[in-house]
């Protein structure tokens, strides 16, 4: 497996502008052949900005790759800028891309 993440510093009242914009989206991702699944995390609250994280897994990372060079990740991504034009992050947002080396899980897990 393959998890794919990006990190993004979203300013302080920006928010709910950003939580839309993911709820709001075409994400294109059950079309792709090796897609597992996707979270949005919300994490700590600092001076400046909220940290969120994007969080896909794929059954391998030749599946994510071709992910990225794929016309739906274009269509997918073409709204990256919220609506209004202004950002809402500080900085670009941070890519980590991680090979799944050990897993474990509690077979009676709820989801």
């Amino acid at each position: 497996m393959f998890i794919a993440m990006n990190r993004f510093q979203v300013k302080i009242g920006s928010e709910a502008a950003f939580e839309n914009v993911w709820r709001t989206r075409e994400s294109y991702l059950s079309n792709m052949a090796g897609f597992v699944e996707f979270h949005l995390l919300k994490g700590p609250v600092a001076e400046d900005h909220t940290l969120y994280s994007s969080h896909t897994v794929w059954v391998d990372k030749a599946a994510f790759e071709a992910w990225t060079k794929s016309e739906e990740f274009r269509r997918a991504h073409a709204r990256a800028d919220n609506q209004t034009g202004e950002s809402l992050y500080l900085g670009h947002p941070k890519f980590e891309g991680f090979e799944v080396i050990l897993s474990e899980r509690k077979s009676s897990a709820a989801a």
